[in-house]
């Protein structure tokens, strides 16, 4: 095998996904911190698609993962962007790599099965025990080849994240790099591929630290340099355990379709275990990567506060223009799946309350419950609402208001709101308490935009037609 020579001193990171599955909010973090290392450096960023898993690889997983990393301001049009390669493209590197390895003596092909290893040692769990270490196999289907690992000694680990963690060899088995197909495993491949594209740094989930001293004996045995490793610290959810897709919502693109901005994903999940200093967090992307340095990264366990996320993204739909916020809920008000019909949204009226929704929608996907009352002939009905808001002395306070505001003149949101405030005195209410039977009566639910201002805009026909039906049907 001819590998290439070392790479200039220019630092080239790497982001490895497999495309078998949504993106990974975790995996979301770790191209992150990748793209910020390689930017805040001028370096480069390389994407690798690790699709040798033919039985579980889509070609939609991996447009997903180029679509979502695009999203997230990873362009493959950035100088600083190289790729995507592809795994499946490099096999034959990894092969001249095993036959490498094998015919320095760094590698030995090995007939073992479990069932073997466990009835010469007693114990089922005990790792392989090197009993075909000097049997001088060749290769033949159904033998693995194995890496000869130094009988003494301890592999040192550079990770800029957990220190220098020593490995003692005597407890690194003889891992496989073939199996008895001749296929490389991943363990080798991915060296091969690192080394391939002159990867300086490789900074990935803590997960794969445990495979790390083995990479790194494999990168010392093709006669490389090892690169600079940082493990990230895993990410947990409010329980602390470790997020599943399982168990947890975990894809960045179900975040992306409930109204999380990009951008504000970007900026709490650069948070995820690092902090930009002087208690800031709101920062654009460019100043993170002003600040960030890797070794600054916490070894601890990240917490995904959902809550704290959605907090965020409300800062981030507020600092929009209102021009900007206008097309970013536009997908939600033209959705096929809107509770209303084309015909029925009227775009005068959403731009006449768009600026009360936009202090007040944390997420893009809340401008619906938000807004629907203006579009729909009659609003929602939800009966926690309607009880709740119509509790003693609601029925009341909705049928002097009704009476009050039937004559109204002008139809304007302060003298509606002084004339409901005068409706709740003469009951004993603030405004609070009187507004509420309004309030479900109209739009159906108990909070939403600024009262006074939606009913201006509702009309005064239409207000008082749906007060007219919820008397009636209190009178029912």
């Amino acid at each position: 095998m001819t590998l290439p020579a070392p790479g200039s001193s220019s630092v080239r990171v790497r982001f490895a996904p497999s495309p078998t599955g949504m993106f990974h909010v975790g995996g979301a973090r770790s191209a992150l911190f990748n793209w910020a290392v390689a930017k805040h450096s001028g370096g480069t960023f390389v994407l690798r698609i690790e699709d040798t898993d033919a039985a579980r690889n889509k070609p939609e997983w991996v447009d997903g993962i180029l679509s979502a990393m695009a999203a997230l301001g990873m362009h493959a049009d950035d100088p600083a962007f190289e790729g995507p390669y592809f795994q499946s493209a490099n096999v034959t590197l990894h092969t001249e790599a095993a036959a490498t390895l094998f015919a320095q003596g760094d590698a030995y092909y090995c007939d073992c099965t479990r069932d073997d290893v466990a009835a010469r040692t007693g114990n089922a769990q005990t790792g392989y025990d090197g009993f075909c270490r000097e049997r001088g196999l060749a290769f033949e289907p159904g033998r693995a080849l194995r890496f000869r690992t130094p009988d003494d000694g301890e592999t040192r680990v550079v990770d800029l994240i957990r220190g220098n963690p020593t490995f003692p060899n005597a407890a690194i088995e003889d891992f496989v790099i073939a199996r008895g197909d001749g296929s490389p495993v991943f363990l080798l491949a991915n060296v091969v591929d690192d080394v391939d594209e002159r990867i300086t740094h490789v900074i990935r989930g803590e997960e794969h630290l445990p495979n790390t001293p083995k990479q790194q004996l494999l990168w010392e045995a093709l006669g490389q340099t090892p690169p600079t490793w940082a493990h990230l610290p895993v990410i947990v959810n409010e329980k602390r355990q470790k997020l599943s897709k399982r168990r947890d919502k975990v894809a960045l693109e179900d975040y992306l379709a409930d109204g999380i901005l990009p951008d504000a994903m970007v900026n709490y999940l650069m948070l995820l275990g690092w902090a930009p200093g002087n208690d800031e967090e709101i920062l654009p992307f460019e100043t993170l990567v002003e600040r960030f340095d890797i070794a600054d990264v916490n070894s601890s366990s990240a917490f995904f506060d959902v809550k704290k996320l959605t907090a965020f993204n409300g800062e981030y739909i507020r600092a929009l223009s209102p021009e900007a916020f206008a097309a970013a809920v536009e997908p939600w008000l033209r959705a096929p799946h809107a509770p209303w019909t084309a015909e029925q949204f009227d775009a005068a009226a959403f731009a006449a309350v768009a600026p009360l929704a936009q202090t007040r929608v944390a997420t893009l996907s809340e401008i619906t419950n938000n807004v629907d009352f203006l579009f729909l002939d009659v609003p929602v009905d939800d009966e926690a609402s309607w009880a709740k808001g119509m509790k003693e002395p609601g029925p009341a306070v909705l049928a002097d208001a009704r009476a009050a505001l039937a004559a109204l003149e002008p139809w304007e949101a302060e003298p509606l709101k002084d004339t409901v405030t005068a409706v709740g005195e003469r009951h004993g209410l603030k405004l609070g308490k009187a507004q509420a039977p309004v309030r479900v009566a109209v739009t159906g639910r108990t909070v939403g935009l600024p009262l006074f201002e939606s009913l201006q805009v509702l009309g005064r026909e239409r207000t008082l037609t749906r007060i007219d039906a919820a008397l009636a049907r209190l009178g029912g």
